[in-house]
């Protein structure tokens, strides 16, 4: 195999809008399963863990400034860097 590939992406992943000023975070897949959301402030602390089936993920209760999301879906596992506005 070849570093640096990663065969574990999830099919068709947007999260929009970013940065996110009106406290709602969309992320939609090709499956458009069940997904497991995780955000982590800059430091590693864990700050939202939630489960979504309808896309919508209701981030206003962070605080302005930069996130990593971790997505999992069927197993499959992805992060994005977040901006709060």
């Amino acid at each position: 195999g070849t570093l640096g590939i990663n065969q574990n992406t999830i099919a068709g992943l947007r999260m929009y809008p970013n940065p996110v000023s009106n406290g709602t975070l969309f992320i939609e897949t090709s499956a458009n399963a069940e997904k497991t959301v995780t955000v982590f402030d800059v430091l590693g602390k864990q700050v939202l863990n939630t489960t979504t089936t309808n896309n919508t993920i209701n981030v206003a209760s962070l605080h302005t400034g930069v996130y990593i999301v971790n997505i999992t879906e069927e197993g499959k596992t992805a992060s994005r860097k977040l901006v709060i506005k």
